[in-house]
């Protein structure tokens, strides 16, 4: 689209960025030298001009840019930065030692330890092992199961494998669960914490960006753009920010509480279960491309008490507590979304089952009517 609207010939880029390498050239060779590399760190061939008479370059100091100290010599004024690969610090590199018996024999490992919002991606070189090993079926659930506590950096838990599951107690930044890949994730408050989980932010934006597969269980409140993008994992928090469950396309989003504005803006897959609990959530949510319905499905309400369940076993939620504890009178206030395109591919897949069910059926009555006659 955008190539039609250019009047031009690619070649003309290649001639317009050939005539820039050469004026270079000539600029070197005026100054004496062959290549970019001999000009820097040379501080000695810069000056000042007194050409510009803006008033505000009156107040610009160089002399910092211009400094260059007198035992230097010519030889010596390039700055040279020693590179150090950061990989080979971050925590996953003693995480894969850690968990060599699971990596290597599929024997279960229990590891806790403190982390910080400087650990950043933790798991997702340990998930690389797994999957370099054992391919996209990862290792059986559980067999990896790491407790950290404190704060976590950005994408706590990104790519995670199946057979990883990571509990923080505590809280995490952006991109939680990034391209989640069958691992699970729970994240509670810190022990002793005397604020209300429902009512308080505990992980940050972007959360389950392109997530496959995999659980994720959150005793608290998540920022904007929860869901983003997720193509199937399970995900419950306890509240959501602006966005939430854009461009989503498959899996399954509960949302334990309020929602900011635009939810499911180009939500295309998947199902959503909002806790509607003060009857306003279609002003916040977007309704180009979804149904807003009650829970009535007897695999829907089966389905949502379930990951409740799962959400009160596995994070201590007194949110959930309190809405299995009063079932009957929560239900009616749990809203689900679902896109227009995805039903259709519902409703398609249960006429398929069905139609396999009576041809099931009358094969067999055939079978039977034959063995009747013999």
């Amino acid at each position: 689209m955008l190539r039609g609207k250019f009047t031009g010939k690619p070649e003309y880029l290649v001639n317009y960025f050939t005539f820039i390498a050469e004026e270079i050239r000539e600029l070197l060779a005026d100054l004496g030298f062959d290549k970019f590399d001999d000009i820097i760190g040379r501080s000695d061939l810069l000056s000042v001009t007194d050409e510009i008479q803006h008033w505000k370059a009156k107040t610009v100091d160089v002399s910092s840019i211009l400094y260059l100290p007198p035992e230097a010599s010519i030889y010596q004024r390039r700055f040279k930065e020693v590179r150090v690969s950061k990989v080979e610090k971050v925590m996953d590199q003693e995480l894969i030692e850690l968990c060599a018996p699971a990596l290597d024999n599929q024997e279960q490992v229990t590891i806790e330890k403190e982390i910080r919002n400087t650990d950043r991606a933790t798991g997702t070189m340990l998930s690389g092992r797994i999957a370099e090993k054992y391919g996209r079926d990862g290792l059986p659930h559980n067999t990896i199961r790491l407790t950290f506590r404190g704060s976590a950096g950005q994408s706590f838990g990104a790519f995670l494998a199946r057979g990883i599951t990571l509990r923080l107690e505590g809280d995490a930044n952006d991109y939680l669960g990034k391209g989640l890949s069958g691992g699970k994730i729970i994240v509670v408050p810190p022990e002793g914490s005397v604020f209300p989980a429902e009512q308080n932010v505990i992980i940050g934006n972007t959360i389950l960006y392109g997530a496959t597969s995999g659980e994720v269980y959150i005793r608290g409140v998540a920022g904007e753009r929860f869901c983003v993008r997720n193509s199937g994992a399970i995900a419950v928090v306890e509240g959501a920010g602006d966005h939430c469950c854009e461009y989503m396309t498959g899996g399954r989003a509960v949302i334990l509480g309020e929602t900011g504005r635009n939810f499911a803006a180009g939500m295309s897959g998947g199902i959503a279960y909002v806790y509607n609990e003060y009857g306003n959530f279609d002003y916040f949510c977007n309704m180009g491309m979804v149904e807003l319905s009650l829970v009535e499905d007897l695999s829907d309400l089966r389905e949502l008490k379930e990951l409740i369940l799962k959400h009160l076993d596995y994070t201590g939620s007194m949110r959930a507590k309190e809405i299995i504890e009063n079932w009957d009178q929560s239900l009616p206030r749990f809203i689900k979304v679902t896109p227009y395109e995805y039903m259709k591919v519902l409703e398609e897949e249960k006429l398929e089952f069905l139609r396999k069910k009576i041809e099931e059926v009358e094969t067999d009555a055939e079978i039977r009517s034959d063995e009747f006659s013999i």
